[in-house]
């Protein structure tokens, strides 16, 4: 996931009555040079929130690898996760690239199947978002230190906010297949 403090985008969208577009309330402030933005992969599981780890350079089939194999294994055991633990990944292709398929296959990873144009309902998607409204109100001053507060915001996410996302999953699915596969308001 990419962070960047001031949106991805770098634009704030506000609603306002006709007329009223200059009133204090609807302005925002702005910010000539941002400090940047970083990229991070991360994991969560029902038991909490795994390693997260800055991508330096771009991310390809081999980084990603190479970011498995540093931070898989460690966020499992520090989750506590049983045997019969998947890795859920969506079909980018560095996900579903053939050296990473055999990657997965060397090392004997089980991994939830993904249907191709699906819509993203990984609960790490409202986890990210989490992360950057935390992070953005922390304002950062620099790389190091977003990093480091993502790093520290990652942690921090309660228990309870990956449980109520949980609970609500069985419902958005349903909606989904109700919707065959449109957008829903879930």
């Amino acid at each position: 996931e990419k962070i960047n403090v001031f949106g991805a985008n770098g634009f704030n969208t506000v609603w306002q009555l006709k007329g009223t577009e200059f009133n204090e309330k609807n302005l925002c402030p702005t910010v000539k040079h941002g400090i940047g933005s970083i990229m991070l992969w991360g994991c969560v599981a029902a038991s909490g929130t795994g390693n997260m780890s800055r991508v330096e350079g771009k991310m390809d089939s081999i980084k990603f690898q190479q970011i498995l194999d540093g931070n898989l294994m460690p966020s499992v055991k520090k989750l506590k996760l049983k045997r019969g633990w998947l890795l859920q990944m969506d079909n980018d292709p560095k996900h579903t690239s053939k050296s990473t398929g055999n990657y997965i296959k060397r090392r004997k990873l089980k991994v939830l199947p993904w249907p191709s144009q699906s819509p993203d309902l990984n609960i790490i998607e409202n986890l990210w978002i989490d992360l950057k409204r935390a992070v953005r109100d922390r304002q950062p001053r620099n790389l190091k230190e977003l990093e480091d507060f993502c790093k520290e915001e990652w942690a921090k996410i309660p228990q309870t906010r990956i449980e109520r996302l949980l609970a609500g999953y069985k419902k958005r699915l349903q909606a989904v297949i109700l919707a065959k596969g449109g957008s829903t308001r879930y």
